[in-house]
């Protein structure tokens, strides 16, 4: 966490490990009983791998880790983003131009796993893993020190072959429910996810917004009627005020497009970081200090 008043864990974010090490809980479900345990809302903080280069990436998702993030998604970059808005496509455009893979972010994510405990998820469109071939890519990202994926335009019913890939090598399978997703969609989703369930709230690609969706509430609570696990809520999140009021809906807030902003913007790789780090602060500020989800606390 960000500073000395924090609750740390027993496997602190900043105790290097080997490459491929999880502890017996998985880090990402370690993470969020920790954040339950307190009543704290997680952040989970989108970057994308390669912008401007793997070894900037390397510095801000550290920076990421060391200002509070809780969970770092690291996307990897592909030719036809559908899902992404503006901010991130272009994001994409910069990482494809200087060469990035996936090959080369899961060399990444090796080399943050020496540094930092942070649970590392692979955001990714399914064509990258698929060309790399399931088992392939789940054994390297196992190797490498990930602890899951989320594969964008994967749906359940053709998961069956990744899920059991993923599930070899001890991965968690993070899938997307969605405001226009039926009751008996949500159960499906529900079902082959684990780690956490990523709900997006509103229709449409990702990009700050000014306000959330006035429905945002209810969607929350039909998904849980599902799902025990926790519900990170994204798209459209960019603000200290966002964050500050899903802790009564969520588990965590994803931010993306106004992270990978501040990258955008700046100067210098360290620049990148610093920028990063800043707006992070910020949003875990805003995440203790917002309102609280959690009438009863784990015994």
């Amino acid at each position: 966490m960000s500073d000395a008043a924090s609750p740390k864990s027993s496997a602190s974010p900043q105790t290097p490990a080997r490459a491929g090490e999880k502890q017996s809980a998985g880090r990402i479900e370690h993470r969020f009983r920790e954040l339950a345990q307190t009543g704290e809302l997680g952040l989970v903080a989108y970057i994308t791998a390669g912008d401007p280069s793997l070894e900037a990436t390397e510095k801000i998702v550290l920076a990421a880790a060391n200002a509070g993030a809780d969970v770092i998604e690291l996307g990897v970059p592909f030719s036809d983003p559908v899902a992404d808005g503006p901010t991130i496509q272009r994001a994409i455009e910069r990482a494809l131009r200087a060469g990035t893979t996936l090959a080369g972010v899961l060399d990444l994510v090796g080399r943050l796993r020496a540094r930092t405990q942070v649970p590392l998820v692979l955001f990714s469109y399914f064509n990258p893993i698929l060309q790399m071939g399931l088992d392939k890519f789940a054994e390297a990202a196992a190797a490498a020190g990930a602890d899951g994926a989320l594969a964008t335009d994967l749906t359940p019913e053709e998961a069956e072959d990744y899920r059991a890939a993923m599930r070899a090598h001890g991965l968690d399978t993070i899938f997307l429910a969605a405001p226009t997703s039926t009751d008996a969609r949500l159960e499906k989703i529900a079902a082959v996810s684990n780690g956490f369930l990523y709900l997006i709230s509103r229709t449409g690609v990702t990009g700050a917004r000014e306000a959330l969706p006035e429905d945002l509430p209810e969607l929350a609570r039909r998904v849980r009627r599902f799902t025990k696990l926790p519900l990170a809520v994204g798209f459209g999140i960019s603000a200290p005020a966002h964050v500050a009021v899903l802790g009564g809906i969520a588990d965590a807030a994803v931010v993306g497009s106004a992270l990978v902003a501040e990258v955008e913007k700046a100067a210098s790789p360290e620049q990148a970081a610093e920028n990063v780090a800043a707006l992070i602060r910020l949003l875990k500020r805003a995440a203790r200090q917002g309102i609280s989800r959690r009438a009863e606390r784990p015994k």
